[in-house]
């Protein structure tokens, strides 16, 4: 880049300056002015751009971006042009005749390298923006196939129906009030198997749904208490049942150990906690897909990361809350 700067300067002195191929002092200290100013402003453009697309994106606001761009390249010309000249005034004591056409011909040049810089860091947000969105649906669509997977299993439908059947025989209005419980469950995951997020209030009511069919299962041996009032956020659909559901599938569910499982609120985050006490054998199913999935969907819907805790007694997991304007 500096070298390129530095030929192009070299070249430009040679045919501009008429008189200096009789003094070659003079020759050389105008074309080393000129590398100077063709390297401050390369360099200096290629910089500022940079830092410009890093904090307004292009993708985003792409007419703020145009704006902030022009407007800044400008000013940063202008004060580096007038920079240069005091400079190479005091230290060659030398006097320019006119700043303002060397100013013109610094914003020609600038404009020139601009319009290469913010073209490829247009280029490299866009591409940046398409990979990011193919990486999401992919992540998505994983998503959803493992929590499809793990409710449509054998595992889940035995358990279901094994419930349900016992249900038949002891309380025909309960049976049917899971049976209709079921179909939310399943009416829900086929509805958000396409969307991004979905508001708190939605995700609640389908998890009221499923945690209705674990409790007609585990009895009193799982407690699971949902204390989300009046927070209005956006989820990841579907990631609260799933640590639902790693919190059973990893843990001992018994009268002598029941499991109690609480979702709330901290500072920027939903919380889901579960006390700890690891079954000894949780079979080939645990390949932590899941929480994997999670965090990899929250990476493309916020700026913070799910977080994961655990200690000797609890387990947590920290899913950042998502504005419902996003």
């Amino acid at each position: 880049m500096i070298i390129f700067s530095v030929i192009g300067a070299f070249i430009m002195t040679y045919f501009s300056c008429s008189s200096c191929s009789q003094d070659l002092g003079k020759f050389l200290v105008i074309a080393f002015f000129s590398s100077v100013m063709w390297s401050m402003m390369w360099i200096g453009n290629s910089e500022l751009t940079h830092y410009i697309s890093i904090r307004i994106s292009w993708v985003d606001f792409p007419v703020r971006r145009l704006t902030v761009g022009i407007v800044s390249t400008v000013i940063f010309t202008v004060l580096v042009a007038i920079g240069l000249l005091k400079s190479w005034e005091y230290a060659w004591d030398i006097k320019f005749n006119s700043y303002n056409e060397f100013i013109i011909i610094s914003l020609v040049i600038t404009f020139l390298i601009s319009l290469f810089m913010h073209g490829r860091e247009f280029l490299l947000q866009w591409k940046q923006s398409a990979v990011s969105a193919e990486r999401y649906q992919k992540e998505s669509m994983s998503a959803t196939y493992e929590s499809l997977k793990s409710q449509v299993n054998p595992h889940f439908l035995f358990n279901s129906l094994n419930a349900l059947t016992n249900l038949v025989y002891e309380d025909q209005d309960k049976a049917v009030n899971f049976i209709k419980q079921l179909s939310e469950v399943y009416r829900y995951v086929l509805d958000t198997r396409d969307r991004e997020v979905v508001g708190l209030d939605e995700e609640i009511r389908f998890l009221n749904a499923y945690i209705y069919l674990q409790q007609i299962r585990f009895g009193d041996k799982l407690s699971i208490d949902v204390s989300l009032k009046d927070l209005k956020t956006m989820v990841a659909p579907l990631a609260l049942q799933m640590l639902i559901e790693n919190a059973v599938k990893h843990n001992e569910v018994s009268e002598e150990n029941p499991l109690h499982i609480r979702i709330y609120k901290d500072v920027g985050f939903i919380v889901v906690e579960n006390n700890l006490q690891k079954k000894l054998q949780i079979g080939e199913s645990s390949s932590g897909l899941g929480l994997e999935n999670i965090s990899k969907r929250y990476d493309f819907l916020s700026d913070k990361k799910v977080t994961i805790e655990q200690s000797d007694n609890k387990f947590l997991v920290k899913l950042p809350i998502i504005p419902s304007g996003n």
